[in-house]
Protein backbone atom coordinates (compact mmCIF):
# COMPACT_ATOMS: atom_id res chain seq x y z
CA UNK A 1 0.00 0.00 0.00
CA UNK A 2 1.40 3.41 -0.71
CA UNK A 3 2.21 5.93 1.59
CA UNK A 4 -0.51 8.23 -0.38
CA UNK A 5 -3.31 5.79 0.57
CA UNK A 6 -1.80 5.68 3.82
CA UNK A 7 -2.77 9.14 4.18
CA UNK A 8 -6.56 9.23 2.90
CA UNK A 9 -8.87 10.51 5.67
CA UNK A 10 -11.31 8.43 6.58
CA UNK A 11 -13.98 10.68 5.64
CA UNK A 12 -13.12 10.93 2.10
CA UNK A 13 -12.03 7.44 1.79
CA UNK A 14 -14.31 5.64 3.15
CA UNK A 15 -17.82 4.99 0.94
CA UNK A 16 -20.72 6.97 2.51
CA UNK A 17 -22.91 5.04 4.90
CA UNK A 18 -25.68 4.99 3.23
CA UNK A 19 -24.60 3.33 0.20
CA UNK A 20 -22.79 0.81 2.75
CA UNK A 21 -25.89 -2.34 2.01
CA UNK A 22 -24.98 -1.79 -1.60
CA UNK A 23 -20.91 -1.83 -1.38
CA UNK A 24 -18.94 -4.37 -3.13
CA UNK A 25 -17.18 -6.99 -0.86
CA UNK A 26 -14.30 -5.44 -2.70
CA UNK A 27 -14.64 -1.75 -1.28
CA UNK A 28 -15.55 -2.84 2.03
CA UNK A 29 -12.36 -5.14 2.58
CA UNK A 30 -10.45 -2.14 1.52
CA UNK A 31 -11.89 0.12 3.28
CA UNK A 32 -11.14 -1.88 6.31
CA UNK A 33 -8.17 -2.74 5.19
CA UNK A 34 -7.27 1.32 5.05
CA UNK A 35 -8.13 1.88 8.30
CA UNK A 36 -6.89 -1.34 9.96
CA UNK A 37 -3.21 -0.12 8.76
CA UNK A 38 -4.03 3.47 9.86
CA UNK A 39 -5.54 3.19 13.27
CA UNK A 40 -4.00 0.19 14.80
CA UNK A 41 -0.35 0.98 14.91
CA UNK A 42 -1.58 3.27 17.41
CA UNK A 43 -1.47 0.87 20.30
CA UNK A 44 2.59 0.19 19.22
CA UNK A 45 5.10 2.47 19.95
CA UNK A 46 5.82 5.89 17.61
CA UNK A 47 8.91 4.76 17.07
CA UNK A 48 7.33 1.54 15.18
CA UNK A 49 5.28 3.48 13.19
CA UNK A 50 8.32 5.65 11.87
CA UNK A 51 11.07 2.86 11.18
CA UNK A 52 7.91 1.01 9.37
CA UNK A 53 7.20 4.36 7.15
CA UNK A 54 10.90 4.65 6.34
CA UNK A 55 10.96 1.73 5.18
CA UNK A 56 8.11 1.75 2.97
CA UNK A 57 9.86 4.58 1.71
CA UNK A 58 12.98 3.29 0.61
CA UNK A 59 13.77 2.30 -3.24
CA UNK A 60 15.17 -1.40 -3.46
CA UNK A 61 18.81 -0.58 -4.47
CA UNK A 62 18.83 0.30 -0.64
CA UNK A 63 19.56 3.78 -1.61
CA UNK A 64 17.21 7.26 -1.50
CA UNK A 65 17.85 10.16 -3.02
CA UNK A 66 17.18 13.44 -0.66
CA UNK A 67 14.20 14.51 -2.35
CA UNK A 68 12.91 10.98 -1.65
CA UNK A 69 14.29 11.32 1.73
CA UNK A 70 12.41 14.24 2.42
CA UNK A 71 9.19 12.72 0.57
CA UNK A 72 9.31 10.00 3.28
CA UNK A 73 9.38 12.70 6.39
CA UNK A 74 6.50 14.54 4.65
CA UNK A 75 4.38 11.47 4.43
CA UNK A 76 5.46 9.83 7.75
CA UNK A 77 4.02 13.95 9.11
CA UNK A 78 1.02 13.27 7.28
CA UNK A 79 0.36 10.05 8.85
CA UNK A 80 0.82 11.03 12.26
CA UNK A 81 -0.89 14.33 11.91
CA UNK A 82 -4.23 12.06 10.63
CA UNK A 83 -3.84 9.54 13.29
CA UNK A 84 -3.83 12.31 15.82
CA UNK A 85 -6.88 14.02 13.77
CA UNK A 86 -10.40 13.56 16.82
CA UNK A 87 -12.77 14.33 13.79
CA UNK A 88 -11.13 11.64 11.34
CA UNK A 89 -11.30 9.04 14.44
CA UNK A 90 -14.45 9.83 15.21
CA UNK A 91 -15.52 9.55 11.48
CA UNK A 92 -13.51 6.46 11.70
CA UNK A 93 -15.85 5.00 15.17
CA UNK A 94 -19.27 6.08 13.57
CA UNK A 95 -18.90 4.05 10.24
CA UNK A 96 -17.27 1.05 11.97
CA UNK A 97 -20.09 1.07 14.57
CA UNK A 98 -23.19 1.51 11.50
CA UNK A 99 -21.29 -1.26 8.86
CA UNK A 100 -21.31 -3.87 12.06
CA UNK A 101 -25.00 -2.41 13.29
CA UNK A 102 -25.82 -3.48 9.87
CA UNK A 103 -23.77 -6.25 8.77
CA UNK A 104 -26.78 -8.67 7.97
CA UNK A 105 -28.17 -6.28 5.66
CA UNK A 106 -25.22 -5.88 4.01
CA UNK A 107 -25.97 -7.58 0.01
CA UNK A 108 -23.27 -10.19 -0.01
CA UNK A 109 -23.39 -13.64 -1.34
CA UNK A 110 -20.80 -15.36 0.64
CA UNK A 111 -21.68 -15.73 4.55
CA UNK A 112 -18.34 -16.23 5.03
CA UNK A 113 -17.22 -12.71 3.63
CA UNK A 114 -19.48 -11.38 5.94
CA UNK A 115 -18.27 -13.15 8.98
CA UNK A 116 -15.24 -12.03 8.19
CA UNK A 117 -16.19 -8.15 7.45
CA UNK A 118 -17.10 -7.80 11.33
CA UNK A 119 -14.53 -9.73 12.49
CA UNK A 120 -12.22 -6.76 11.00
CA UNK A 121 -14.28 -4.32 12.04
CA UNK A 122 -14.79 -5.13 15.52
CA UNK A 123 -10.74 -5.72 15.64
CA UNK A 124 -10.38 -2.18 14.35
CA UNK A 125 -13.14 -0.19 16.53
CA UNK A 126 -11.28 -2.14 19.81
CA UNK A 127 -8.06 -0.80 18.10
CA UNK A 128 -9.07 2.72 19.64
CA UNK A 129 -7.58 3.60 23.17
CA UNK A 130 -9.52 6.45 23.63
CA UNK A 131 -13.11 8.20 22.52
CA UNK A 132 -13.83 11.34 21.59
CA UNK A 133 -16.74 13.61 22.59
CA UNK A 134 -17.63 13.90 18.48
CA UNK A 135 -18.47 9.83 18.81
CA UNK A 136 -21.82 10.50 20.71
CA UNK A 137 -22.65 13.46 17.73
CA UNK A 138 -23.70 11.01 15.26
CA UNK A 139 -26.65 8.08 15.45
CA UNK A 140 -28.83 5.50 13.64
CA UNK A 141 -32.37 6.21 13.56
CA UNK A 142 -34.16 2.94 13.07
CA UNK A 143 -37.64 2.23 12.90
CA UNK A 144 -39.60 -1.18 13.68
CA UNK A 145 -43.49 -2.47 12.75
CA UNK A 146 -44.32 -5.59 14.01
CA UNK A 147 -48.24 -7.39 13.10
CA UNK A 148 -50.12 -8.00 16.00
CA UNK A 149 -52.95 -10.93 15.62
CA UNK A 150 -55.30 -8.44 15.05
CA UNK A 151 -54.14 -7.00 11.76
CA UNK A 152 -52.64 -4.14 13.49
CA UNK A 153 -49.13 -2.78 14.15
CA UNK A 154 -47.22 -1.96 17.21
CA UNK A 155 -44.49 0.31 15.66
CA UNK A 156 -41.51 1.78 17.54
CA UNK A 157 -38.92 4.24 16.39
CA UNK A 158 -35.29 3.84 18.29
CA UNK A 159 -32.20 6.47 18.72
CA UNK A 160 -29.41 3.65 18.32
CA UNK A 161 -26.18 5.68 19.04
CA UNK A 162 -22.77 4.69 18.76
CA UNK A 163 -20.78 2.76 20.55
CA UNK A 164 -17.35 4.21 22.10
CA UNK A 165 -15.57 0.60 21.31
CA UNK A 166 -13.76 0.76 24.64
CA UNK A 167 -16.46 -0.07 27.30
CA UNK A 168 -18.70 -3.34 26.89
CA UNK A 169 -21.43 -1.88 28.87
CA UNK A 170 -22.12 0.60 26.82
CA UNK A 171 -23.45 -2.25 24.20
CA UNK A 172 -26.70 -1.38 25.01
CA UNK A 173 -26.37 2.24 23.02
CA UNK A 174 -28.00 -0.46 20.11
CA UNK A 175 -30.89 -3.00 19.77
CA UNK A 176 -29.17 -6.11 19.28
CA UNK A 177 -30.52 -9.20 17.76
CA UNK A 178 -32.38 -10.52 20.32
CA UNK A 179 -34.86 -7.80 21.38
CA UNK A 180 -36.02 -7.36 17.83
CA UNK A 181 -36.91 -11.20 17.34
CA UNK A 182 -38.29 -11.39 21.17
CA UNK A 183 -40.50 -7.98 20.22
CA UNK A 184 -42.10 -9.34 17.36
CA UNK A 185 -42.93 -12.63 18.82
CA UNK A 186 -44.40 -11.06 21.50
CA UNK A 187 -46.22 -9.20 19.07
CA UNK A 188 -47.41 -11.77 17.18
CA UNK A 189 -48.18 -14.26 20.02
CA UNK A 190 -48.90 -12.14 23.21
CA UNK A 191 -51.15 -15.09 24.87
CA UNK A 192 -47.89 -17.45 24.58
CA UNK A 193 -46.10 -15.16 27.06
CA UNK A 194 -48.95 -14.49 29.33
CA UNK A 195 -48.83 -10.88 28.30
CA UNK A 196 -52.43 -10.88 28.22
CA UNK A 197 -53.47 -11.92 32.03
CA UNK A 198 -52.21 -9.30 34.35
CA UNK A 199 -53.75 -8.08 37.29
CA UNK A 200 -54.66 -4.82 38.41
CA UNK A 201 -51.62 -2.46 38.45
CA UNK A 202 -49.10 -5.03 37.83
CA UNK A 203 -45.31 -4.21 37.71
CA UNK A 204 -42.60 -5.64 34.67
CA UNK A 205 -39.34 -5.12 34.95
CA UNK A 206 -37.00 -5.24 32.12
CA UNK A 207 -33.14 -5.79 33.37
CA UNK A 208 -30.56 -4.53 31.06
CA UNK A 209 -33.08 -2.89 29.13
CA UNK A 210 -30.59 -1.01 26.62
CA UNK A 211 -32.43 1.07 23.58
CA UNK A 212 -35.99 0.11 25.45
CA UNK A 213 -37.03 -1.74 22.35
CA UNK A 214 -38.77 -4.80 24.78
CA UNK A 215 -40.29 -2.25 27.32
CA UNK A 216 -41.22 0.51 24.19
CA UNK A 217 -43.26 -2.62 22.45
CA UNK A 218 -44.69 -3.83 25.57
CA UNK A 219 -45.88 -0.21 26.20
CA UNK A 220 -47.78 -0.07 23.60
CA UNK A 221 -48.97 -3.89 22.88
CA UNK A 222 -50.41 -4.36 26.41
CA UNK A 223 -52.98 -1.12 26.02
CA UNK A 224 -54.66 -3.32 22.90
CA UNK A 225 -54.46 -6.45 24.83
CA UNK A 226 -56.45 -5.16 28.33
CA UNK A 227 -57.82 -2.54 30.39
CA UNK A 228 -55.35 -3.20 33.18
CA UNK A 229 -52.98 -0.95 34.08
CA UNK A 230 -49.33 -1.85 33.96
CA UNK A 231 -46.44 -0.42 35.03
CA UNK A 232 -43.18 -0.86 32.92
CA UNK A 233 -39.87 -0.50 34.36
CA UNK A 234 -36.88 -0.35 32.08
CA UNK A 235 -33.54 -0.81 33.65
CA UNK A 236 -30.11 -0.40 32.87
CA UNK A 237 -26.91 0.50 34.99
CA UNK A 238 -24.94 2.87 32.32
CA UNK A 239 -26.03 6.23 32.52
CA UNK A 240 -25.34 7.08 28.83
CA UNK A 241 -27.32 4.25 27.98
CA UNK A 242 -30.31 5.44 30.39
CA UNK A 243 -29.61 8.48 28.58
CA UNK A 244 -30.74 7.52 24.50
CA UNK A 245 -33.04 5.44 26.69
CA UNK A 246 -34.94 8.17 28.39
CA UNK A 247 -34.59 9.79 24.71
CA UNK A 248 -36.25 6.79 23.08
CA UNK A 249 -39.31 6.87 25.57
CA UNK A 250 -40.03 10.54 24.49
CA UNK A 251 -39.98 9.91 21.26
CA UNK A 252 -42.16 6.74 20.98
CA UNK A 253 -45.35 8.29 23.59
CA UNK A 254 -44.48 12.18 23.06
CA UNK A 255 -47.99 13.03 23.90
CA UNK A 256 -48.15 11.51 27.18
CA UNK A 257 -47.45 13.80 30.46
CA UNK A 258 -46.92 9.91 32.34
CA UNK A 259 -45.39 7.43 29.68
CA UNK A 260 -46.15 4.19 30.24
CA UNK A 261 -42.30 3.52 30.56
CA UNK A 262 -40.01 4.17 32.91
CA UNK A 263 -36.72 4.24 33.46
CA UNK A 264 -34.30 3.31 36.55
CA UNK A 265 -30.61 2.72 37.11
CA UNK A 266 -30.27 -1.18 38.55
CA UNK A 267 -26.75 -3.04 39.35
CA UNK A 268 -27.52 -6.56 38.99
CA UNK A 269 -24.99 -7.11 41.84
CA UNK A 270 -27.07 -4.75 44.30
CA UNK A 271 -30.61 -4.70 43.12
CA UNK A 272 -32.54 -2.04 45.60
CA UNK A 273 -34.75 -3.54 48.72
CA UNK A 274 -37.41 -1.26 47.36
CA UNK A 275 -38.20 -3.47 44.25
CA UNK A 276 -38.03 -6.75 45.90
CA UNK A 277 -40.65 -9.24 44.95
CA UNK A 278 -42.34 -5.91 42.70
CA UNK A 279 -42.27 -7.90 39.77
CA UNK A 280 -44.78 -9.71 38.13
CA UNK A 281 -43.02 -10.14 35.09
CA UNK A 282 -39.11 -9.93 34.10
CA UNK A 283 -37.47 -9.19 30.52
CA UNK A 284 -34.06 -9.45 29.83
CA UNK A 285 -32.54 -9.46 26.03
CA UNK A 286 -29.13 -10.62 25.63
CA UNK A 287 -27.64 -9.01 28.52
CA UNK A 288 -24.89 -11.60 29.13
CA UNK A 289 -21.79 -10.53 27.92
CA UNK A 290 -19.01 -11.73 31.06
CA UNK A 291 -19.00 -14.85 32.66
CA UNK A 292 -20.32 -13.49 36.40
CA UNK A 293 -22.89 -11.73 34.61
CA UNK A 294 -25.18 -14.98 34.60
CA UNK A 295 -25.18 -15.24 38.11
CA UNK A 296 -26.04 -11.37 39.25
CA UNK A 297 -29.28 -11.53 36.50
CA UNK A 298 -30.07 -14.71 38.62
CA UNK A 299 -29.85 -13.53 41.61
CA UNK A 300 -31.37 -9.95 41.01
CA UNK A 301 -34.45 -11.94 39.34
CA UNK A 302 -34.32 -13.83 42.56
CA UNK A 303 -34.58 -10.79 44.46
CA UNK A 304 -36.56 -8.70 41.72
CA UNK A 305 -39.66 -11.59 40.94
CA UNK A 306 -43.25 -12.21 42.99
CA UNK A 307 -43.67 -15.88 43.62
CA UNK A 308 -45.95 -16.34 41.03
CA UNK A 309 -44.21 -14.31 38.51
CA UNK A 310 -42.12 -15.25 35.19
CA UNK A 311 -38.79 -14.13 34.24
CA UNK A 312 -38.29 -14.48 30.13
CA UNK A 313 -35.05 -14.53 28.83
CA UNK A 314 -33.48 -14.66 25.40
CA UNK A 315 -29.98 -15.19 25.18
CA UNK A 316 -27.82 -14.74 21.78
CA UNK A 317 -25.60 -18.02 20.28
CA UNK A 318 -22.29 -16.99 19.35
CA UNK A 319 -19.92 -19.52 17.65
CA UNK A 320 -17.24 -17.01 17.03
CA UNK A 321 -15.31 -13.55 18.60
CA UNK A 322 -14.70 -12.95 22.30
CA UNK A 323 -18.20 -13.36 23.61
CA UNK A 324 -18.20 -17.23 22.29
CA UNK A 325 -19.49 -19.45 24.45
CA UNK A 326 -19.83 -16.79 27.51
CA UNK A 327 -24.29 -16.82 26.82
CA UNK A 328 -24.14 -20.71 27.59
CA UNK A 329 -23.33 -19.34 30.99
CA UNK A 330 -27.24 -18.31 31.93
CA UNK A 331 -28.32 -21.33 31.57
CA UNK A 332 -25.48 -22.97 33.64
CA UNK A 333 -26.20 -20.91 36.34
CA UNK A 334 -29.76 -22.87 36.63
CA UNK A 335 -28.22 -25.84 36.74
CA UNK A 336 -26.55 -26.60 40.45
CA UNK A 337 -29.10 -27.12 42.74
CA UNK A 338 -27.33 -26.37 45.48
CA UNK A 339 -26.35 -22.86 44.20
CA UNK A 340 -30.47 -21.72 42.71
CA UNK A 341 -32.04 -18.64 45.10
CA UNK A 342 -35.06 -19.99 47.00
CA UNK A 343 -37.89 -18.12 48.21
CA UNK A 344 -40.78 -20.15 50.18
CA UNK A 345 -39.65 -23.49 50.06
CA UNK A 346 -39.41 -22.49 45.72
CA UNK A 347 -36.05 -22.52 43.63
CA UNK A 348 -35.92 -20.21 40.57
CA UNK A 349 -35.65 -22.61 37.41
CA UNK A 350 -35.77 -22.69 33.72
CA UNK A 351 -39.42 -24.84 32.93
CA UNK A 352 -39.09 -24.13 29.44
CA UNK A 353 -36.42 -23.63 26.86
CA UNK A 354 -37.29 -22.86 23.24
CA UNK A 355 -34.87 -22.00 19.88
CA UNK A 356 -35.33 -19.37 17.89
CA UNK A 357 -34.09 -18.96 14.33
CA UNK A 358 -32.06 -16.04 13.46
CA UNK A 359 -33.42 -14.11 10.24
CA UNK A 360 -31.49 -12.67 7.20
CA UNK A 361 -31.17 -8.57 8.12
CA UNK A 362 -31.86 -8.86 11.96
CA UNK A 363 -28.49 -8.76 13.88
CA UNK A 364 -24.86 -8.61 13.61
CA UNK A 365 -22.98 -10.87 11.71
CA UNK A 366 -21.30 -13.27 15.07
CA UNK A 367 -25.19 -13.80 15.88
CA UNK A 368 -26.41 -17.50 15.23
CA UNK A 369 -29.68 -17.77 16.67
CA UNK A 370 -31.32 -17.21 19.81
CA UNK A 371 -32.63 -19.52 23.03
CA UNK A 372 -35.62 -18.16 25.11
CA UNK A 373 -35.77 -19.29 28.69
CA UNK A 374 -38.84 -19.61 30.48
CA UNK A 375 -37.72 -18.98 34.48
CA UNK A 376 -40.15 -19.25 37.50
CA UNK A 377 -40.15 -20.47 40.98
CA UNK A 378 -40.86 -24.17 41.50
Amino acid sequence: MSLTTLCLPPSSSLPPIRTLLVAPTAVITSALHNLQTLYCPLRLPTTFAKARVAELAQVDSGYASRDEDEDAVDAEDALVTLRADEFERAYAVRWLTSLIGRAEELELEDEDDRERIVGDAAFILSSFSDSTAEDADESLTRDFSFPTPKNGTIDIQLNDAPLSGTDHTDVGLQSWGASIIFSELMCKEPARFGLNAFPEDATIIELGAGTGLVSLTLGKLLPTLADSKVEILATDYHPTVLENLQTNIATNFPRFAEPPVKTSMLDWSLPPPALESSAHMLFAADVVYAPEHAVWLRDCAAHLLLLNGIFWLIVTVRKVGKFEGIPDTAEAAFLVEEQLPQKDGKKLKIVEKMELEKKRGIGRGDEYGYMLFKIMWV
